[in-house]
């Protein structure tokens, strides 16, 4: 149980330094092109901007899900997934917190599922907490434009 609770706090450990880094690099992008413009009106280009950082995001998230993935494939206790598919399925049902569980891992090694349901939490609510101040700095940038015409 406690090398589960290792390598389960290892790999949260590294996605959330993937989800910072990733955030990092997204908002560096975001602030260089559209910071300190005179105005933002919400047209296609705005509407791009906002898929293009969801795609990003959610890019991110399925990347740390493939992680916890290939997590399970390889630790040679878990012995459900006869592929690497199956494996990266049932980590996304898990960090999605889905859990359909037709697919499930034995009693030693289940504890990794819920690090990854915890951890799913975490970073899909901090994918969503960075859309929404995307999307508030584009209204915010937007009134400012109404009320300068």
């Amino acid at each position: 149980m406690l090398l589960n609770i290792f390598i389960g706090s290892f790999v949260v450990v590294i996605t959330i330094l993937i989800q910072a880094y990733g955030t990092k690099y997204w908002v560096g992008i975001l602030v260089n092109k559209y910071y300190n413009k005179q105005s933002i009106s919400f047209d296609k280009k705005t509407v791009k901007m906002l898929i293009y950082t969801a795609l990003f995001l959610l890019s991110l998230n399925f990347f740390e899900a493939i992680i916890w993935g290939f997590t399970y494939y390889l630790l040679p206790g878990i012995t459900e997934f006869e592929s690497l598919e199956k494996a990266i399925y049932f980590s996304l049902v898990t960090f999605t917190t889905l859990g359909y569980g037709e697919i499930t891992i034995s009693s030693s090694n289940r504890i990794l599922s819920g690090f990854e349901a915890m951890n799913g939490v975490l970073l899909l609510g901090w994918t969503t907490a960075m859309m929404f101040s995307v999307l508030q700095f584009v209204m915010k940038n937007t009134q400012k434009l109404k009320k300068k015409e």
